[in-house]
């Protein structure tokens, strides 16, 4: 076993270009810095509601009169009043000047399965990622077991940086899950946060083998129980260089 792309997730790799989401132009909007050993700045929004702004995406900042709060920055979170940053990116500013911002998806595999959701099962991978699932499933992992639903961000996961070619989980995420039902986990498949179920050649999603270690996903212990929790340890997602 290994890991397969869908045809909708080749597809999409191959023409997805960037989108501009959630254009916002206020004059409420302000910058605030952080304090403490790993405090986040952030842009804090007095009118607009920045929630649609989603973590790890990429914002876009003009118009700030100090010149270093302009620029583009990654969301590291994000509520309904603000947006974080990482510390030490923006300079203190109060409300005043005419803001913009704006978010954009990309077509990378981290923009593309931003607040995913990955389902483990038991047995072989089916033959390829576009076809209806098999096996049973024994668990869905989201970000710290808490509840998904299809289109929503909340609780879905994220990949982190990708270093030598080596894509995995972001910093500081739990990723784990309860079980549904008692079983040797076998693969796992990996679905965007529309979360398309069944065959499709239109689905962005990928499967892999499942583990303790030298897996595409690997897991404390691959026997899963009801109600319990299970964690994953680390995800490798790696592209060959020749």
């Amino acid at each position: 076993m290994g890991l397969r792309l869908s045809t909708g997730l080749r597809n999409a790799l191959l023409n997805q270009r960037a989108v501009a989401k959630n254009l916002i132009t206020a004059a409420t909007i302000s910058f605030e810095v952080g304090s403490g050993t790993d405090a986040r700045d952030r842009v804090v929004s007095a009118s607009d509601d920045l929630s649609a702004f989603r973590k790890r995406q990429m914002v876009t900042v003009a118009g700030a009169t100090e010149v270093g709060n302009n620029g583009v920055f990654e969301v590291l979170a994000v509520a309904a009043g603000f947006i974080e940053v990482a510390a030490a990116s923006l300079t203190a500013e109060a409300a005043s000047a005419t803001i913009t911002l704006a978010g954009a998806d990309g077509g990378s595999l981290v923009d593309l399965f931003r607040n995913c959701v990955i389902d483990v099962f038991t047995g072989g991978q089916p033959p390829t990622a576009d076809t209806a699932e098999t096996g049973t499933k024994l668990v869905s992992i989201t970000l710290s077991s808490g509840a998904f639903t299809g289109g929503v961000a909340a609780n879905g996961l994220n990949f982190g940086n990708v270093a030598a070619g080596v894509l995995s989980k972001a910093s500081g995420e739990v990723w784990s899950g309860v079980g549904v039902a008692a079983g040797t986990a076998g693969w796992f498949r990996c679905h965007h946060n529309d979360y398309t179920l069944g065959g499709s050649t239109s689905a962005i999603r990928f499967d892999g083998a499942a583990s303790t270690s030298g897996g595409q996903l690997n897991m404390t212990n691959t026997a899963v129980a009801v109600g319990g929790t299970t964690t994953i340890d680390s995800v490798s997602l790696t592209l060959p260089a020749n």
